[in-house]
């Protein structure tokens, strides 16, 4: 039975109104297109006043007209689902609401401001814009309504095992706006498909894309304090949708959806899978003083977490607010906004932002068994997904190897990327670190029935130091950010290699490449799943700044001239990850075994003779395989200066020479010869290793 309500309408014309209303259904939540019409419905608890406000463009009779719709909460409401049906055929519309109710912050943490025009929730498609266009605020409705309609060429997810996995994370705009990309759409969805070849040739399996769900990168109050220019909000951690797509990285802002969906299926075509950084941890609201966009004027205290006895908003993101992933509602959502991208717009898993506070209550405490965490990694339709954590938030919960114990779960490896910095810088007590962390962090994942595979390893990532940067400063330079220097890690795990900063000087710069071959070789060869920050692999430099969040300009943007000015470097990063490909022993499953037979054998200088102490630098280990893989012996010399010799073990049965295949402290071609020039070894003879370098030897 069709039920008819009365609603108060008021448009910018008196004209008759181009649609009926019925009183609609509770579920699906969003704006979803049925046989008759459009069905809206969306919750807010604590609301007693909810209005749909709906904004037609692109025809005579109905061309710029806004209709707001009240809704009868004796009608419009199941339970705390605000629901309507509008009966009409037309989609060319824009759609918000506005709530309103009690609006007591200080005791029951209500914001409610009949104001605001707000965001639906689940809506797919906000208002498309350029980048850097000024966004319009909660003053007029900004949700599309979004119809998919694309040809995705029988596109299947690819599947690619964690274990044959090779990550590279980049920012959509910063990976292709510099005119040296060379691309016809720069900083865009369509320019990666340009680049594909490189990534390719590169040896990648996975791209790992920065936020791409819509934030408004112009809520940046900071200015450079050199030429007063108001900085962005670049990096994009502040969403203000968590299902709507950043309209800004489109060619045609009005087209991103499809261009979106025409790179993922490039990226799938070429072998290569996309991965997106979400942040579920807080919203760009931010605080009470912050944008109201939508989930503060919904329902407050639901969305975000609140002290029970101010109502302020508990800040464990360091953002100004914390989502309150654990309240049923808000784990539903989530998990709606992971299915969407996953159903509908075929990515292939997602890195989850400052992970650990999905796993707070509402109260802020940690959950031993959070339902979001659970949830996620349960969910049948994310059961193929790659799923990521990086395993602590802004208020000092760091649960690397403890966040899950669902195999289901990997981690960005914080510790494999400080005791890898921290070797490679000379320090004192790092060597056991370091074993550890190249056999795949046993005593992160062996004890909870994981395995290496769990362990995303990497040595940079968008948030620090460039690898290069991380040999060439000690400390960092952030004066641009506007902040006086105050923003950023001040804890770095650096060596700038004898100077500060640039330099010309020839031995300064070939230990400093020395060095960042030697950590490419440590983390393309550790058991775990590697993640490459883009334009590592050719010597991208920042120029200290350890926190470029606000930096949209070549400071941030990747530099492509790099790749022939330091192709040799670019050249030791494909071969590396080529090895990697061809051996199976550098991908295992399972951890190393102990005892005899084991596949693994730890040395010093001398085989047979480890040496864990505070003060030993070098380490060498045998990897064998046992008739299915070759075997390999890998050294490295951690001292600051100075020249070691490493005595090689005997290689078994008939096997008796080592071919260097590898020798970081040698010049491009040198470092990874081609197989006429690989020097030869026998087994029982010494090699020496350079300061802050490292050898591989193969067997023959």
């Amino acid at each position: 039975m069709v039920v008819l309500i009365i609603v108060t309408i008021t448009t910018m014309s008196k004209k008759k109104t181009p649609f009926s209303l019925e009183r609609g259904i509770p579920l699906p939540s969003g704006a979803t297109i049925l046989d008759h019409g459009i069905n809206f419905a969306i919750f807010s608890r604590h609301a007693t006043e909810a209005t749909l406000v709906i904004q037609f463009a692109g025809s005579a009779e109905t061309a710029q007209k806004t209709f707001e719709i009240e809704l009868d909460p004796e009608v419009n409401r199941t339970g705390d689902i605000w629901h309507l049906m509008l009966v009409t055929g037309k989609r060319n519309f824009l759609y918000g609401y506005r709530f309103d109710g009690e609006r007591d912050i200080s005791n029951k943490g209500l914001a409610y401001n009949r104001k605001h025009i707000l965001l639906d929730p689940l809506c797919q498609n906000i208002k498309g814009r350029s980048w850097g266009e000024e966004f319009p605020g909660a003053s007029s409705p900004l949700c599309h309504l979004t119809t998919h309609d694309f040809d995705w060429q029988k596109d299947r997810p690819l599947k690619t095992p964690m274990v044959d996995s090779v990550i590279y994370e980049l920012h959509v705009r910063g990976f292709t706006r510099d005119s040296s990309s060379n691309v016809k759409y720069p900083g865009t969805y369509l320019g990666i498909i340009e680049k594909i070849p490189y990534l390719k040739r590169l040896g990648v399996t996975a791209v790992e894309l920065m936020p791409v769900t819509e934030w408004d990168e112009n809520d940046n109050f900071y200015s450079d304090p050199e030429t007063g220019e108001k900085l962005k909000n670049y990096w994009g951690y502040n969403p203000i949708s968590f299902s709507a797509l950043k309209s800004g990285f489109a060619s045609d802002p009005h087209q991103h959806i499809n261009e979106f969906k025409t790179m993922v299926r490039s990226l799938h075509q070429a072998g290569i899978e996309v991965i997106l950084d979400m942040v579920y941890n807080h919203t760009g609201e931010g605080g009470y003083q912050g944008n109201t966009s939508s989930f503060r004027g919904i329902d407050n205290p639901i969305f975000y977490l609140l002290d029970q006895h101010d109502h302020k908003y508990l800040n464990y993101s360091g953002c100004g607010n914390t989502f309150n992933c654990n309240h049923p509602v808000v784990r539903e959502l989530i998990r709606q906004s992971l299915r969407y991208w996953v159903m509908e717009m075929h990515v292939d898993g997602f890195r989850f932002d400052l992970a650990s506070i999905l796993g707070r209550d509402s109260k802020g405490k940690a959950l031993a068994n959070a339902p979001m965490i659970e949830m996620i990694a349960q969910d049948p339709i994310l059961r193929d997904t790659k799923i990521i954590a990086e395993a602590w938030d802004a208020a000092g919960l760091y649960q690397v190897g403890s966040f899950s114990t669902d195999s289901r779960w990997a981690e960005w490896n914080g510790k494999f990327r400080d005791d890898v910095r921290a070797f490679m810088a000379g320090h004192s007590n790092t060597v056991a670190n370091l074993a550890t962390r190249i056999a795949g962090s046993s005593d992160l994942y062996q004890t909870s029935s994981r395995s290496p595979c769990n362990s995303v390893n990497f040595i940079t990532s968008h948030d620090g130091f460039t690898l290069y940067d991380l040999v060439s400063f000690e400390q960092k330079h952030n004066l641009k950010n506007g902040e006086d220097n105050r923003d950023g890690d001040n804890h770095n795990i650096s060596w700038n290699s004898g100077v500060e900063g640039a330099s010309n000087d020839t031995k300064i710069l070939e230990l400093r490449y020395r060095r960042i071959r030697s950590m490419a070789l440590i983390l393309i060869l550790s058991q775990g799943v590697p993640m490459i920050t883009a334009g590592d692999e050719f010597g991208r430099s920042q120029g200290g700044n350890n926190n470029c969040w606000c930096q949209d300009n070549k400071t941030s943007w990747i530099d492509w001239n790099l790749t022939q000015s330091n192709k040799g470097l670019l050249r030791f990063f494909r071969k590396c990850l080529e090895l990697r490909k061809t051996h199976l022993i550098f991908r295992r499953r399972i951890f190393f075994t102990q005892g005899l037979g084991r596949e693994i054998t730890w040395q010093s200088l001398t085989p047979g003779v480890e040496d864990w102490s505070t003060h030993c630098h070098t380490l060498a280990f045998l990897l064998q395989g046992n008739g299915i893989d070759d075997d390999f012996f890998i050294m490295f010399n951690g001292q600051r200066a100075g020249t070691v010799s490493f005595t090689l073990p005997s290689l078994p049965g008939k096997k008796k020479i080592w071919n260097r295949i590898i020798d970081t402290a040698q010049p491009s071609p040198y470092d990874f010869p081609s197989e006429k020039n690989v020097v030869k070894h026998n087994g029982g003879s010494t090699i020496r290793v350079q300061a802050m370098a490292a050898v591989v030897l193969q067997s023959i």
